[in-house]
């Protein structure tokens, strides 16, 4: 990976993790203060809806610390070892996080008239496309595992290879 492309990916990681702390810091009091005139038949959706919010920018900025860790990898050439598989796991399991709490989120909504039935079975779209990202992270792990089997074999070769020589 390039010089340049390495920079640019980490300016867009900088900006849009500035970005989520801004969303927690600034966007969500304010949230916060505009739902507190909500109608008090939907009173109880304020707590858990800005909980969920809050988490869910969490799983996003565990993405983007672990997407720093692996490309700072990549740009020293360590990305294909055991180590790598850490910061993959823990994406994995942040956008499942994710995943789930946009389903809380529709299963929050559901009951009552708070929102359309509609914009309920879009949530849980977004939920399955959410967790579908998963399982494409999921399969780029097993390449990674395998290219790193290959790597470890490349080198014993390498070693024998220098041995008879």
């Amino acid at each position: 990976m390039g010089k340049l492309t390495v920079n640019a990916l980490r300016t867009v990681l900088v900006v849009l993790l500035a970005g989520s702390v801004f969303v927690q810091a600034v966007m969500l009091p304010l949230l916060a203060k505009d739902m507190e005139g909500l109608n008090p038949d939907y009173a109880y959706l304020r707590t858990p809806f800005l909980a969920i919010v809050f988490l869910g920018v969490v799983t996003a900025q565990v993405v983007l610390v672990c997407v720093w860790r692996l490309v700072t990898m990549v740009r020293r050439g360590t990305v294909f070892s055991t180590a790598a598989f850490r910061y993959v796991h823990i994406v994995i399991g942040a956008i499942v996080a994710a995943a789930v709490l946009t389903f809380a989120m529709a299963v929050l909504l559901a009951p009552g008239e708070a929102v359309a039935p509609g914009i309920v079975l879009l949530i849980c779209g977004v939920s399955l496309a959410i967790l579908g990202v998963a399982l494409i992270v999921l399969v780029l792990r097993m390449l990674l595992a395998q290219a790193v089997a290959r790597d470890v074999e490349a080198a014993k070769l390498q070693a024998e290879l220098e041995e008879v020589i």
